[in-house]
């Protein structure tokens, strides 16, 4: 899943929309870090053989039928995707390629980090004079 300006976007549901486009073959969709919205979609996309296809006209299918959030700010058209042995596609390392190629930072947090920060949050917020007025 990726969270998007607080948007939750289920990869998946683009990806099997962007598959009804009669000139695409294959597609992966991944989030990449963004500053100001935490992350953008990415579309890696294999077109058919024998067929051109261009960034303008992704765009314009997604424009037609789909919420604007959920439409990838960036597109990579290439021949193959990264994959394991047994024939998995390694989304990480799309993550990973993306990220370097727009010179963006990944920014790995640890879960117990995480949980700390909620927690300290969420108290800093329940002594507040204006949680305790209105709901104790």
């Amino acid at each position: 899943m990726v969270i998007r300006g607080g948007e939750n976007i289920y990869p998946v549901e683009i990806e099997n929309y962007l598959y009804r486009h009669p000139k695409i073959g294959d597609v992966q969709v991944v989030g990449i870090p963004d500053e100001r919205y935490g992350e953008m979609l990415a579309a890696w996309i294999i077109p058919k053989e024998g067929v051109d296809l261009t960034e303008e006209e992704v765009k314009q299918f997604c424009y037609d039928n789909i919420a604007h959030y959920k439409i990838p700010a960036y597109y990579r058209f290439v021949t193959e995707y990264p994959m394991t042995i047994t024939g998995k596609i390694q989304k990480y390392k799309i993550i990973e390629q993306m990220t370097a190629e727009l010179g963006l930072a990944l920014i790995y947090i640890s879960i117990d980090l995480y949980k700390s920060f909620i927690i300290q949050n969420t108290a800093k917020y329940l002594m507040t004079p204006y949680f305790c007025k209105n709901v104790l």
